[in-house]
């Protein structure tokens, strides 16, 4: 069983720490996303997984072995990287076939799975051509392809999609989900796209400044982000982050206050010391609901019409008190009107000053 394993992992180059202490498990036949921006910590991670970096401190087990010190050859484990890194002077079938060779397998059974695979991938009518005749999409379907010819008990994908244009991207999604579905195996993913995650992922790892922040389904981190780099991290468009202070809380919620004096009420779990301190106010776009009365709104900068739905980006752009509202895509909206919003407690999130999420109450 490829169960991975990883406890107090570390990476530190110099003085600079690029991975602090991470414990993370995967289990057996997992779609686990990593994401994050760049520079957290997420490609590093992978790399350590493969065995292409020593780690400073910690332990990797695969399968029950510890492996953090084998070599990344005798680990089981097999790399997808985004620049496809294909051989250019060998055909499809050779690129395919390359790590059975180097490993010396029969060549009566290095035909048979290369075969296997290409059908797959649906490669087959491609293992004569070779990579400068491919478009992006078959490219990366041969570096994936290369990648399980050898059956590997994990696969990593480190942003195996970035070079891609965005309609390849979501027929790549549809193909990764498929091969997962199909193989079995354990895949552990990198990206900084949510919605890879959100579409792929029976489990998202969200990473920020070289920390694990949260780790869970991913409907389970939109609905409560663990802090504000979750929340950061998550949604699309992102959720709207406003300054409030902390105006009155009991047992029944909290009331915060906007800088422009408004008052907001919110079923969260406040203590009482932390009356009178400074928090961010969480509100995702589709909780947003219009009310001439409520306490936010602005006018209307920026419009989008998608279709079935509608953004209107309220206030001064970059302004701290810019507002995403989600509208019905029928919604006649034009630049400059003013609008304003409400929203029910139970869809607010509370983030106290040292950026953690305040319990939600009990439904």
């Amino acid at each position: 069983m490829a169960r991975v394993e990883i406890a107090g992992l570390t990476k530190r180059f110099g003085d600079v720490t690029v991975l602090h202490p991470a414990d993370l498990a995967i289990d057996h036949g997992e779609f686990v996303v990593v994401m994050g921006p760049s520079g957290c910590g997420k490609s590093t991670l992978l790399r350590l997984l493969a065995g292409l970096e020593e780690p400073s401190a910690g332990r990797v087990a695969i399968g029950g072995h510890d492996v953090t010190h084998v070599a990344p050859a005798e680990r089981g484990v097999a790399m997808v990287f985004q620049s496809y890194a294909l051989y250019p002077h060998l055909t499809v079938a050779g690129n395919i076939a390359f790590p059975l060779t180097v490993a010396k397998r029969p060549k009566r059974e290095a035909a048979e799975r290369v075969a296997a695979v290409a059908q797959a991938l649906d490669l087959t009518a491609l293992l004569d051509r070779r990579p400068r005749a491919l478009s992006g999409g078959q490219r990366q379907r041969v570096s994936i392809a290369r990648a399980i010819v050898r059956e590997p008990q994990v696969l990593l994908l480190d942003e195996p999609l970035s070079n891609l244009d965005s309609a390849l991207r979501v027929r790549m999604r549809h193909e990764f989900a498929r091969l997962h579905q199909q193989l079995g195996s354990t895949m552990i993913y990198v990206t900084h796209d949510q919605l890879e995650a959100m579409t792929l992922a029976n489990r998202i790892v969200v990473m920020a400044e070289g920390r694990i922040e949260q780790v869970g389904a991913p409907m389970a981190l939109y609905a409560r982000p663990a802090n504000l780099a979750v929340a950061r991290a998550i949604g699309s468009p992102a959720m709207n982050l406003l300054p409030v202070t902390i105006d009155a809380a009991d047992a029944w919620g909290a009331t915060v206050r906007l800088p422009d004096g408004d008052a907001v009420r919110i079923a969260a779990r406040v203590p009482g010391e932390a009356i009178g301190s400074p928090a961010t106010l969480g509100i995702r776009p589709e909780h947003l609901r219009v009310d001439a009365a409520g306490p936010f709104g602005g006018a209307v900068e920026l419009f989008e019409r998608l279709g079935p739905l509608s953004f209107a980006h309220l206030g001064a752009r970059g302004g701290t008190d810019t507002v995403v509202a989600q509208l019905p895509g029928d919604r006649a909206v034009t630049l400059g009107e003013t609008l304003r919003f409400a929203v029910a407690p139970g869809d607010a999130h509370l983030f106290g000053a040292d950026g953690r999420a305040f319990s939600p109450l009990s439904p």
